[in-house]
């Protein structure tokens, strides 16, 4: 019987070791340019470092320095695996950083020769945790019924007005964005681009999503669904003289540290799962939401497609995709037909959080590329291959989570659900 007891104790005391283990490892992950400052101090670690971003500037690791074969490839192995022990592997970034790029240059310096494909790179960001329903709900705009409301597009961009932090970056953005350069120039879009980014990052979400993810009246689709698309300047930010390819777009956005990292941010927090009640693998919409945004005032920024009906796409088509056409439409169809972030757009003004929902099944996706994943893994050992799944029904018994009503009915019935769980 004692021994039982003692059996009992050390296991308790060995998972509180270990959960105190992992809350230190949490609150003591730097950004990644205190991590490279931290280890450049450090002499073993520096030279490791060092030696690691030769392997990197090499392309290859057989092209490091003058050593020639496995010779080379051991020393970068044993750089990286060195590097595993500092604050350098396990640092990110934060979004709207004083030093933003700087430190997305450093993460991507040390992992992009561990990623897998594009839809299985990691997010440099730090994780937000953030709710819907913490974002306030533009209260000032949105005090009235459903039915009484009007245009909540319009009303959005009035009290963007009469808040001093909106305006002023509103203003900003708009002056670049319509500002013509020349008669071959509409705007000088790199600068329309930075402002557009500084938009979102320091606008609180309450006024900036207010904008961007307001809901229309059935009564007036046309004409507000365009107010909602014209939200950031799409003749600047958004068209180009010509439409390109998808996947050139792609690549074009990966040779930017910002671009690269808000897409992968994008792909990781809006990822759709079949088996999910919210449709999103991560049930979590103000992170897909966030993310979403943070793709505007790139290369990457989407916007409202010219219908009604919520689709988003960036300005790219498939067309001359030649043996890469399935690839292509793979990535298109994951703004275009997006379950996820489709569900977390309608969402917002209902302040429908997804915490409390649970898959109704194990997620257990698959990738049909094969990939570099098992390394991926071994450095975050939570990441989850990732397979995209758009299929549209995907809703158990709470029906279309396409509008509004329907989405309370359902939160509603998960809420009644959760609560007899505990209860019992």
């Amino acid at each position: 019987m004692i021994l039982a007891v003692l059996y009992v104790l050390l296991s308790l005391l060995d998972v509180l070791s270990s959960a105190e283990e992992n809350l230190r490892v949490r609150t003591t992950r730097m950004d990644c340019v205190r991590a490279s400052e931290q280890c450049l101090k450090e002499q073993a670690c520096s030279t490791k470092y060092r030696t690691m971003r030769q392997c990197v500037a090499g392309g290859k690791e057989s092209n490091f320095s003058s050593v020639a074969g496995l010779e080379a490839k051991d020393e970068c192995r044993s750089a990286m695996d060195a590097l595993k022990q500092s604050p350098l592997y396990n640092c990110r970034c934060k979004r709207g950083m004083k030093k933003e790029k700087n430190c997305l240059r450093i993460y991507w310096g040390i992992y992009q020769t561990l990623q897998g494909n594009d839809f299985l790179e990691d997010s440099p960001y730090e994780p937000v945790n953030s709710r819907l329903s913490d974002i306030s709900l533009l209260a000032p705009i949105m005090g009235e019924p459903a039915v009484v409301r009007k245009n909540d597009c319009l009303n959005a961009a009035k009290a963007c007005n009469l808040n001093d932090t909106c305006k002023k970056y509103r203003s900003a953005y708009i002056s670049p964005c319509t500002s013509r350069v020349s008669t071959a120039e509409v705007c000088n879009k790199r600068k329309c681009h930075k402002a557009l980014r500084q938009f979102f990052d320091k606008v609180p979400p309450k006024h900036s999503y207010g904008m961007l993810f307001c809901s229309c009246p059935p009564n007036d689709q046309t004409a507000c669904s365009e107010r909602r698309r014209q939200t950031i300047v799409p003749v600047c930010s958004y068209e180009e003289k010509q439409r390109p390819n998808c996947l050139e777009l792609q690549a074009s956005c990966k040779t930017n540290y910002i671009c690269r990292s808000r897409l992968a941010d994008f792909f990781v927090n809006c990822q759709p799962e079949s088996r999910s009640l919210s449709g999103c693998l991560k049930e979590n919409y103000a992170d897909c939401l966030l993310a979403y945004s943070g793709l505007i005032g790139t290369v990457m920024t989407p916007n409202y497609l010219r219908s009604p009906k919520i689709s988003v796409s960036p300005y790219c088509d498939c067309s001359n995709s030649g043996n890469s056409k399935d690839d292509c439409d793979k990535f298109a169809e994951f703004f275009t037909e997006n379950t996820c972030l489709r569900n977390a757009i309608q969402a917002f003004g209902n302040g429908t959080d997804v915490g409390m929902w649970q898959p109704m099944s194990p997620v257990q996706t698959t990738t049909s590329t094969t990939t570099p994943s098992q390394r991926n893994r071994e450095r975050n050992p939570n990441t989850i291959d990732n397979h995209i799944n758009t299929d549209p029904g995907i809703y158990h018994f709470c029906g279309s989570l396409q509008e509004p009503p329907l989405l309370r009915g359902c939160s509603s019935q998960l809420m009644k659900q959760r609560d007899h769980r505990q209860q019992s």
